[in-house]
């Protein structure tokens, strides 16, 4: 599987998130983001010459496209990849890291394909509302899990069962992996998207994704929660707010709380 590289000639910020956002809807599934660009990666079979004109016109943008073999890729990954530390609750590393960890929570990873790093804002996001959720003892489904970091955090924090499940394979791999590296044994990681689980019922969601795959697939999320059970979604703009919030009350998800952190947004909701 290849993956390629479109580089955007453009500084960070709300433009950068901006852009972002409408590549993942596209189907973007990993960024970096450097002083003067922005480097975005798409399987090379999912990748629309056309879709990349419409998005890079509107927003005024040159770009460059190259091809990444897959061995390209992680060496990429292992010369950019740098610790992350959420607060003092979380510490998420790869295994070429030699540093001392002072976080409750160490979280080894092997950059490899996948989103979720912890880099990014929604991640981080995501990370901080799990602290006070209450996962031990539930049943937790991490849908788009990338690699894993989420379901292996889920998991330190007392699940009793975690569905990771993505339809990306090498982020199957990737999190199957990561799961071994952290020594879990109550993840159950799946290739496939929600109707894949079956009738299976869970007491958290965790959904970092984007507007885009949470608005197609609102009712579903609610339908799988167990009643009074809770959702979090990321992936989000602070634009995004609104439309999101009017679709999950449409199906009868209630607003608890939200965050956010660069022009990023985390939301809670729970199932009324």
């Amino acid at each position: 599987m290849q993956y390629l590289k479109v580089t955007f000639k453009i500084s960070g910020g709300e433009r950068a998130d901006m852009l972002m956002a409408l590549l993942s809807d596209a189907g973007y599934d990993g960024f970096e983001e450097m002083d003067n660009a922005l480097f975005a990666y798409i399987q090379e079979t999912a990748f629309s010459a056309e879709m990349l004109t419409e998005i890079a016109g509107a927003q005024g943008i040159d770009y460059e496209t190259e091809i990444i073999a897959p061995q390209n890729w992680n060496a990429l990954w292992e010369s950019n990849f740098l610790p992350v530390i959420v607060a003092d609750f979380c510490t998420i590393r790869a295994h070429f890291h030699d540093i001392k960890v002072a976080t409750k929570y160490d979280i080894m990873i092997t950059p490899k394909m996948s989103f979720g790093t912890g880099h990014h804002a929604t991640t981080q996001l995501m990370i901080m509302f799990m602290k006070d959720m209450g996962l031990s003892g539930k049943q937790v489904l991490d849908f788009g899990t990338g690699t894993g970091v989420l379901a292996i955090l889920a998991e330190m924090l007392g699940a009793k069962m975690v569905q990771a499940i993505d339809n990306d394979k090498w982020s199957v791999e990737n999190a199957t992996e990561n799961c071994m590296r952290n020594h879990c044994k109550h993840i159950v990681v799946q290739e496939g998207s929600l109707e894949d689980i079956g009738n299976v019922k869970f007491d958290i969601i965790l959904a970092n994704i984007n507007r885009h795959i949470l608005l197609q697939y609102m009712t579903e999320l609610q339908t799988t929660l167990t009643p009074g059970g809770t959702i979090l979604m990321s992936g989000l703009l602070v634009e995004d707010k609104e439309i999101v919030l009017n679709a999950a009350a449409d199906v009868g998800l209630r607003y608890m709380k939200m965050s956010e952190l660069n022009g990023w947004i985390v939301i809670l909701f729970a199932k009324i």
